[in-house]
């Protein structure tokens, strides 16, 4: 992977991607420039990825064969253009939530070749889960690169871009879905006797341990349920207790709910 990266924001996204490559050795830092308005910013990345910085956009642009636009949906439409002005038909890739292939194209033109991701928090300590979608003029070679370069910080899938609303309620917002659900998980411990910093290793621990094991197994997750719910024991009574609380249907809510949010967004 030798083409020249440069970032347009530096923040904590941005960081968990350079790190990722840094660290995987996918890409050498002195293939990476960051624009980052942010000095105190331009200097954390400096120095602890030995990247290149720079405080305005078009000092990266010309370097760089591949732009990654890494800021805030709300502040993209001034970010483009500023680009407008200096982008030479290099690939985009935007990690900007809720902003569709068209917000990209209606600005810069139509012959952008622009590949959309949607990433998530776990990117932050390189388990991220990001999904990926293309316009027209994206190459295979050039999307397969885009799925290399998200793979170090992660897994990555390729769905088509009506999808990626019900990517942000699935993968985008879960993670506070099961932030929520492991506080749950610690307030139940504490309540039947245990210390909260017990409780919390303990709930940490087994969503960390379950996940794990659906992650290296085919298994439908009713099966891996199954196998730890003896007939009339413990975990069959706490399971009847979420049945009747309508705790799945109430998960799958909360994923329709965020995946309708981002599409109202997206369409604002």
């Amino acid at each position: 992977m030798t083409r020249t990266i440069g970032f347009i924001g530096g923040g904590q996204m941005a960081e968990a991607i350079i790190k990722g490559l840094v660290q995987t050795g996918k890409v050498a830092a002195q293939q990476i420039a960051v624009a980052e308005p942010v000095a105190s910013r331009r200097d954390h990345l400096a120095s602890l990825y030995h990247v290149g910085t720079a405080a305005r956009l078009p000092d990266i642009v010309s370097g760089a064969e591949v732009m990654i636009l890494a800021v805030k949906p709300q502040v993209m439409g001034n970010v483009l253009a500023d680009l407008a002005g200096c982008y030479s038909g290099q690939l985009l890739i935007t990690i900007a939530a809720g902003l569709p292939i068209s917000f990209y194209t209606g600005q810069l033109g139509d012959t952008v070749p622009l590949v959309r991701v949607m990433p998530n928090m776990g990117a932050l300590i390189l388990e991220g889960a990001s999904a990926l979608c293309r316009n027209a003029r994206v190459s295979d070679d050039d999307f397969k690169y885009a799925q290399e370069l998200f793979g170090a910080i992660g897994t990555t899938v390729a769905v088509e871009e009506p999808l990626m609303d019900a990517v942000t309620g699935l993968s985008g917002s879960g993670p506070a879905f099961v932030f929520t659900f492991i506080e749950a998980l610690i307030d139940g411990g504490v309540k039947t006797g245990l210390s909260r910093q017990v409780a919390r290793d303990l709930a940490v621990q087994t969503v960390y341990g379950a996940a794990a094991c659906m992650k290296q197994s085919d298994a439908h997750p009713a099966v891996l349920r199954d196998r730890v719910t003896s007939p009339g024991g413990t975990t069959a009574s706490g399971l009847q207790i979420l049945d009747c609380s309508g705790f799945k249907g109430t998960i799958i809510e909360a994923v329709e709910a965020a995946c309708n949010r981002s599409r109202e967004l997206g369409e604002k």
